[in-house]
């Protein structure tokens, strides 16, 4: 099997800060606490893979392909989605911290997140649509010109969205948060 195409192999506690993951194709692949902290995951492809406990914070992504790749309770602080490759570009967050992570520009239709921290999280431009925020801390997160049309906000929280400057037709929200859509007005609002 030739080096640069790997599949149904499960990484067990790799530290690939210091020995670096192989840029290559990798296909139904398990990576179970690995430590890819700042590592460059440039040009690789994952493809029905699941990342399970791991750090992949500030790691390099560009032109990376993910497709329909899961992450649980992962820690993937800072990172830059949007270099990403946008062909078929998809994947699951399950109990993950995504803080300062960039989404910008990226079509991710239909995206679950759950459990997981957002904040400070660029999704300016993106495309959402009927993408899933469950139970999600949104605070800081940048919403403009972002596609929220059928998404469901109605567990997620702190979140400042603008019903202006966003498509958000036939979007969930639930009435104790509603007020994350009035925060410009600056009025208070009580329960």
């Amino acid at each position: 099997m030739s080096e640069s195409y790997r599949e149904d192999e499960t990484f067990n506690r790799n530290d690939f800060t210091q020995t670096p993951l192989p840029k290559a194709e990798y296909e139904n692949c398990i990576f179970n606490h690995c430590n890819f902290a700042e590592t460059d995951l440039s040009e690789s492809k994952f493809i029905d893979c699941a990342f399970i406990g791991c750090n992949v914070s500030l790691a390099k992504i560009n032109n990376t392909i993910f497709r329909d790749v899961k992450f649980k309770d992962c820690k993937m602080l800072g990172l830059r989605f949007d270099t990403c490759n946008a062909f078929g570009l998809s994947f699951t967050f399950d109990n993950c911290q995504l803080n300062h992570t960039s989404f910008y520009n990226t079509k991710i239709k239909k995206t679950i997140f759950k459990n997981s921290q957002l904040q400070e999280t660029d999704f300016v431009n993106c495309d959402l649509n009927s993408s899933i925020f469950e139970n999600c801390d949104l605070g800081r997160a940048t919403f403009e010109n972002t596609n929220i049309e059928k998404a469901d906000f109605r567990t997620a929280y702190n979140y400042s969205i603008d019903p202006e400057i966003n498509q958000i037709k036939r979007a969930k929200f639930s009435v104790l948060s509603v007020s994350g859509l009035l925060n410009k007005y600056d009025i208070e609002i009580e329960h």
